[in-house]
């Protein structure tokens, strides 16, 4: 079976735009022009990933995906005109697994699928290991190795790493990833995040000053990039 998508747009252009380019690509794709049809589809369809647009005419599309993620762990793809910074890690906080600001290119939203799809159908896999850029992160055996040589890191550097490989092509907050690595009282701290970043990133990427292993969403959050 294809890999089914649910198209949550209120604007038609955008919807038959995105019917014909998801449907030259292989999907099989259904939409929805308002949050309250959206959640319906959603509970019938069982679709492998869901887009949401926020400027929705019935309910905003914020209140759409914090009533999905009650039920189910679809991967949800926010695409809104809405580039501000709040709007994104609200989005994400809620349980968005991406974000993509209006206008963005086929390509790109391909890509996003793609990843956000095999993320979710690792399923019960998810601990296998995670390769990306010349990097293997073997979250079973506690083992980091990059170009075939073991990388050796501090407890907190592989909390860190584990938690964006556990989550790969998802961007995680800020907030997230504090709480997540260092605890709830942390959750302010970002100055731990961006030395622990940056160590990281000397022990991993081959040029820690153009990351192409953990990306940076600029006042958002980082997200580990794994092969495609």
């Amino acid at each position: 079976m294809n890999p089914r998508i649910l198209l949550i747009e209120d604007d038609p252009q955008i919807r038959r735009f995105l019917r014909n380019a998801l449907g030259e690509s292989g999907y099989d794709i259904r939409d929805a022009e308002t949050g309250h049809r959206g959640l319906s589809e959603a509970a019938a369809y069982r679709p492998d990933v869901i887009l949401v647009d926020l400027g929705l005419p019935d309910m905003d599309g914020m209140q759409v995906v914090r009533s999905l993620r009650a039920w189910t762990s679809t991967p949800i793809i926010v695409i809104s005109a809405r580039g501000l910074e709040d709007a994104k890690v609200a989005a994400l906080d809620l349980g968005a697994d991406d974000y993509l600001v209006k206008p963005f290119g086929t390509g790109e939203l391909l890509a996003r699928i793609r990843t956000a799809w095999r993320h979710a159908s690792r399923g019960t896999t998810a601990q296998a290991p995670v390769t990306a850029h010349g990097v293997v992160i073997d979250l079973e055996r506690r083992l980091v190795t990059r170009d075939g040589n073991q990388v050796h890191l501090t407890p907190t550097e592989f909390r860190l790493l584990s938690e964006l490989a556990r989550h790969a092509g998802k961007v995680l907050t800020h907030r997230h990833l504090l709480r997540e690595v260092w605890g709830p009282t942390h959750a302010d701290d970002a100055h731990y995040l961006r030395i622990y970043m940056a160590q990281l990133r000397g022990k991993l990427e081959h040029d820690p000053t153009d990351p192409k292993l953990l990306r940076t969403e600029q006042a958002v959050g980082y997200r580990l990039d794994a092969d495609t």
